[in-house]
This record gives structure tokens, C-alpha cells and sequence, in this order.
């Protein structure tokens, strides 16, 4: 099953942690590495950490974006250790792991990993449908990337083994999904909606909450459709409309 759970690590700058990430999707069954970047995949500390990962560093996959690497996965799944506006619904892996199972039982599923030094920044984030954060002492509460992605896999790879649990929808793929915010984002600009200097800020709000319901194709469509019909009636659709219910035309 965690076959199907594809681990992308953003801008990653150690190839050592590379290799110990290989490493622990070797132990737990993960088989996807994807990378948004460059990376020493080949360097000897990348092979010499992965031990008997290698093939999966050998058939790792460079991204120039998140979206490209996360384009035919049905959940996206994020990893932060900080707090703020963008990341306040995050949950612990305990948590987030068993929709994580049930997922990757129907679908591809990414986990993203950020760089070693900051992490993944909120335009990272974007495309996360949920976060997950690892609780740790307050002292010190940043985990190398490495043993983040131990953490996680070892959890997810618990709730496989439970007892299953259907996930009850058909999610849509992450590149249907991007098209859709992509169109929202153009209707909401167009009737004032969105702050035209910051229109990410709001429009990650419904991100958040379109990502907690799970999008299925169905809703997809639905909603495409909607945000298409407010950009035509912000454009010269009003006209039209307004046209009609001067002459009592049925609008639709």
C-alpha cells in the first residue's frame, strides 16, 4: 500500500539526508521519490546513506515544481514544524496517518518534505490539502528532514497494517484540483473578490477547506463550472442577464 505514497522533498541540500530518506521508504515500503530541483542523488553520501535504498535513489524523478511532482496524486500532504495563519489546522502524523492509508488505497498520495534549513514556505503549501506537524519538545522542536520522514512513514505504515478503512470518496487528481484554484482565482479577481496585490491570502483559505472536505471529480466539475459563469457575468454576462429579465426570458 505505501507503494502508493510518493515522498517529495522540496529543494533538499544534504545528498546524506537524501539517502537516509531513501533508506526509511526501503524499511516501511515506499517506492517513490520525487524531487522539486536539483539533487546529488548519485553523490557518495547519498548512496552510502541509502544502503539497500539505492534502487530507489536510482529511479528517484527531478521536478522543476510541487505541481509537476504532485500532478497525478489525489491528496496532498504536507510537513511543517511551525505555526501561523497557513498552518494552524496542521495535525500529528497519529492523526493525519490513517486518511493517509485509506487514500493511498485507491490513489497516489504525496508527503512533502521541505528544505533542511527553513522548511516549506506558505507558497509551498499551497497545493496541501492537509499538514501535518510532529509534536516535539518546545525547546527544540525542528526535526531533521530525514527523521521527519522516518516519523511519517512509520506511522502511515502502522495504519496499513489496522484494520482498513474505506475512504468512502474518489478524490480528483492534484492537476484537476490546481486547474480549478487557477480559475477560481481568475472569477474572484474579476468581481473584487480578492485583494489584486495578495489574492493568494484568501484564496488559501478555501484551499484549506475544499482540501479538509476532499474534492471528488464530481465536485470538481461543480465548481469549475461555477467560478466559469461568475467570470462570464463579471465580463458581459450581466448584460445578457439583464437583457433577458427586461424581456421576462427565462435566464437559464
Amino acid at each position: 500500500m505505501l507503494a502508493n505514497v510518493r515522498i517529495v522533498l522540496v529543494r533538499p541540500r544534504g545528498s546524506g539526508n537524501i539517502g537516509s530518506i531513501a533508506r526509511a521508504m526501503k524499511n516501511m515500503g515506499a517506492r517513490e521519490l520525487a524531487i522539486v530541483g536539483t539533487a546529488r542523488t548519485r553523490s557518495f553520501w547519498a548512496r552510502a546513506m541509502a544502503v539497500h535504498g539505492r534502487d530507489i535513489l536510482s529511479k528517484a524523478k527531478c521536478y522543476g515544481t510541487i505541481r509537476e511532482a504532485i500532478a497525478d496524486c489525489t491528496l496532498v500532504v504536507g510537513t511543517t514544524c511551525r505555526g501561523g495563519l497557513y498552518r494552524r489546522h496542521s495535525q500529528a502524523p497519529r492523526e493525519v496517518a490513517p486518511t493517509i492509508a485509506a487514500a493511498a488505497r485507491a490513489g497516489k498520495v504525496a508527503l512533502i518534505l521541505g528544505p533542511e534549513d527553513h522548511g516549506l514556505s506558505n507558497k509551498d503549501l499551497e497545493a496541501c490539502q492537509l499538514l501535518i506537524t510532529i509534536p516535539a519538545h518546545p525547546e527544540y522542536q525542528s526535526l531533521n528532514v530525514a527523521q521527519a520522514a522516518v516519523v511519517c512513514l512509520y506511522e502511515i505504515f502502522l495504519a496499513s497494517l489496522g484494520e482498513h478503512r474505506e475512504e468512502g470518496i474518489q478524490r480528483a487528481h492534484a492537476k484537476d484540483i490546481e486547474r480549478l484554484y487557477d480559475i477560481m482565482r481568475d472569477a474572484l479577481l474579476k468581481i473584487g473578490f480578492l485583494d489584486s496585490e495578495n489574492p493568494e491570502h484568501m484564496l488559501l483559505a478555501f484551499r484549506r477547506i475544499l482540501g479538509r472536505a476532499g474534492l471528488e471529480d464530481a465536485d470538481v466539475r461543480i465548481f469549475t463550472g461555477l467560478f466559469r459563469q461568475i467570470e462570464w457575468y463579471a465580463e458581459k454576462g450581466w448584460k445578457v442577464v439583464e437583457e433577458k429579465e427586461k424581456r421576462g426570458v427565462k435566464i437559464r
